[in-house]
């Protein structure tokens, strides 16, 4: 969350967000505090030592898409973004590398921020997997995947802007289940309808240990044998495994080693939510409960340096 950003919050009212010091209320996330590492440099270096970790591909916070708001209004927010997380990993270059944030709401002015953004060194792009009422695989945005596949980008996919579901108002489920459920749709809908085969050179990186996609996918491949609404898709949605990446944030050793045995070693990497208090308190540790020596430095070193370049990815 660079201090242009939040500069962006506190003086212009189509961001709907109210700033107390350092406290966030209003616009699509609930209240929470902002702290240092999601501002500062060294806080956040001294945050990833804190759990083991050297080094960070940095993204934005998703209250900060702004894909809601008028295009210009979050091309100015994506803008706004990209210069404070280049000027933030520069303090590091080393250690830090960032991903860009872009307006997606407008895939045209997406793409020529996403190129400034490529400009300006970043690694990858990260969107939310759904645009205020649009889903990803719709022929509006194609623009963008096209501009992503031409820039060899990773594309990280957070949940954002699902559907409002009642049943998920109560004890916070609209994170806890819901944004599993968000991730699930959209890597789905962007295999059966026909988006990947499109654009067969995309890596797409899934958080949260992929949803439910990687512990599900037998039952959409099951529905296509019996349903004709999936007749013309894919006969094998997890052919798609060599495309994808799913982050190690399950929170639980025996999910997160059914997930490295299901996709491969190769196919996980480290994923934190840091500074978020829903991310994984100890990701280290997390990592070797799940997978042995070999596999767990693939997923914490080798795997993000390769898919991100870090300079030393053996």
């Amino acid at each position: 969350m660079p201090e242009a950003a939040l500069e962006l919050l506190r003086t212009d009212p189509v961001y709907g967000v109210q700033l107390d010091g350092r406290r966030w209320s209003g616009g699509l996330h609930v209240d929470f505090e902002i702290v240092p590492s999601f501002v500062e440099p060294g806080p956040k270096l001294a945050e990833l030592e804190s759990k083991g970790l050297e080094a960070a591909v940095v993204s934005v916070a998703p209250p900060l898409f702004y894909y809601h708001v008028d295009a210009a209004a979050g091309e100015q927010m994506a803008r706004a973004v990209n210069r404070g997380l280049a000027e933030f990993c520069a303090e590091a270059p080393e250690r830090l590398r960032w991903l860009a944030t872009v307006p997606m709401q407008e895939p045209e002015r997406a793409v020529a921020v996403l190129e400034d953004a490529v400009a300006a060194g970043c690694v990858g792009a990260e969107i939310g997997t759904a645009v205020d009422g649009r889903r990803l695989d719709e022929p509006h945005f194609e623009p963008f995947w096209d501009a992503a596949e031409r820039f060899g980008l990773p594309v990280t996919l957070h949940p954002a802007y699902g559907e409002r579901n009642p049943a998920l108002d109560a004890y916070y489920l609209e994170n806890v289940l819901g944004f599993l459920f968000e991730t699930t749709i959209a890597i789905e809908r962007l295999i059966v309808s026909g988006l990947l085969d499109r654009h067969p050179a995309l890596r797409i990186v899934l958080l949260h240990g992929g949803g439910y996609f990687p512990y599900q996918v037998g039952r959409l491949r099951h529905a296509r044998t019996v349903r004709p609404e999936l007749a013309d898709t894919p006969s094998d949605p997890w052919s798609y495994r060599d495309r994808l990446f799913f982050d190690i944030i399950t929170h639980e050793p025996a999910a997160l080693g059914y997930l490295i045995d299901r996709a491969g070693a190769d196919r996980v990497v480290m994923g934190t939510d840091l500074p978020f208090d829903m991310a994984t308190p100890d990701p280290m540790r997390l990592l070797e409960a799940a997978a042995d020596g070999d596999a767990a430095r693939a997923i914490a070193e080798r795997n993000p340096a390769a898919l991100y370049g870090f300079r030393d990815a053996g």
